[in-house]
């Protein structure tokens, strides 16, 4: 086998040829670091990295599989982990030079939980400032001068770059699924509540949901498999029998799916790219998809605005209080809006919101299997000023409903345009299934 292409296997491929004992945890993480070493200084994802670190981790896994005990099924495998999920042998700086040299004492559920799963932790990926909209130092991997996305820009452009197979961020608007599309992996966002935030940066409880990015859906279906469960720490999140996500995931489904086809208010902003992609793909699915438009879809984005940004302001009184000058503008903006929001104006779009979702329950209930619709308006944007547009992922976002990038599209100039399905809440397998298909169906379309 060619160690030197290591790093290009997947998350499943690598903990079975682990497990096999065809290939060491070493080197594996050898591999990945020798690609981080390769690649990052253009792309810069990391934002803490040690790599004896990752080695002493790397050689405990190989140490314990030797040993003949059960191996979990991330046995050996590298994850990246974003910047705001708390690991207490690594910096945990949320971005922000106000947390510069913060180190927890101890481990976020989800760190927890990879690692009881075997992984090997590489290092913490770049996010944006607090997870909001302030860039960081990422650049995208396929064109340098292109924004990766926000705010979970070091995990998404890591995976696209092979440094790792997988990695966490989160997602309070748009920031898994447009990063995911803007680098070309999948991005999955599930079921708000699914995947415990206790040790995650609190942004807004509303909104707040950990996220997975990969290269392969077996991949999503793995690491999201082994981040769901109950932790009493965490105020939305609820015992529940375990999601089979890879078993369901895999399966094909038993109807063929229908799609429900939703432009939203924010159409006006796709790009001709997008435009043409959808328009073809809608003409590949034929019957299988049908036009749905949202009535409320422009009121939701105002309500999506005031609870996030309320609940920011909330979140982030301290580092308000105390180092507002040293925040971005941006971020000044959004959080003086948020501290302006009245009790009643939440109240009321926190009401609305939730009748918004039960809206798409009946939808899924009566007409569609999936949503489809863009995961941004376009690709990457040009520039690093910006992380991009989330307005076509805000109000599934909203209803705390699961969503996955498939990025099986690009535009004339080369860079990746993602499309967006989303599923029920809690139909996350269910979602996964679709996807599958969906996928399948594109690639079995195209020439050669």
């Amino acid at each position: 086998m060619d160690l030197t292409s290591l790093h290009a296997l997947s998350a499943s491929d690598g903990a079975r040829l682990v497990r096999d004992g065809v290939i060491s945890s070493g080197q594996l993480v050898e591999a990945c670091l020798s690609r981080i070493e390769a690649v990052d200084p253009d792309v810069r994802a990391w934002a803490f990295l040690d790599p004896d670190l990752a080695r002493a981790q790397a050689a405990a896994a190989d140490e314990y599989r030797l040993s003949g005990r059960p191996l979990g099924p991330l046995h050996g495998v590298p994850v990246g982990v974003k910047d705001i999920i708390d690991t207490a042998d690594m910096p945990t700086e949320n971005g922000s030079v106000l947390h510069a040299g913060r180190t927890p004492s101890r481990d976020a559920t989800v760190v927890s939980m990879l690692r009881a799963a075997g992984a090997v932790i590489v290092g913490k990926t770049v996010t944006t400032e607090f997870a909001a909209y302030a860039p960081g130092k990422t650049r995208n991997p396929h064109n340098p001068a292109h924004t990766p996305g926000g705010s979970s820009s070091g995990s998404a452009a890591a995976v696209a770059a092979g440094m790792v197979p997988v990695a966490l961020g989160s997602q309070t608007n748009g920031s898994v699924i447009r990063p995911a599309a803007f680098c070309g992996v999948y991005g999955f966002k599930p079921t708000h509540g699914l995947i415990p935030r206790h040790g995650v940066l609190p942004l807004c409880r509303s909104l707040d949901t950990v996220g997975v990015f990969a290269r392969t859906l077996d991949d999503v279906a793995l690491v999201t498999e082994e981040l769901i469960g109950f932790d009493e720490r965490d105020p939305d999140s609820r015992p529940r029998a375990r999601v089979p996500l890879r078993a369901v995931g895999a399966e094909e489904p038993p109807v063929t799916p229908m799609l429900a086809f939703i432009k939203t208010a924010r159409w006006d902003r796709a790009d001709g790219d997008t435009r043409e992609a959808f328009a073809e793909l809608a003409g590949l699915l034929g019957d299988r998809v049908e036009e749905v438009e949202l009535v409320q879809s422009a009121d939701a984005l105002e309500w999506h605005r005031l609870i996030m940004e309320s609940e920011m302001a909330a979140s982030l009184d301290r580092e308000w209080t105390a180092g507002r000058d040293r925040l971005s503008e941006a971020l000044r903006t959004q959080l003086g809006r948020g501290r302006e929001v009245t009790a009643v104006d939440y109240q009321l779009a926190r009401r609305r919101a939730e009748a918004f979702a039960e809206g798409l329950a009946e939808l899924f209930q009566e007409r569609c299997d999936a949503i489809l619709t863009p995961a941004a308006p376009g690709p990457a944007p040009h520039g690093l000023e910006s992380t991009g547009d989330p307005s076509f992922c805000t109000l599934w976002t909203l209803a705390g409903m699961p969503a996955i990038t498939l990025p099986l599209m690009h535009a004339a100039s080369g860079l990746p345009i993602g499309m967006q399905l989303v599923g029920a809440r809690y139909g996350d397998a269910h979602l996964l299934r679709t996807a599958r298909w969906l996928a399948s169906r594109i690639e079995a379309s195209r020439p050669g």
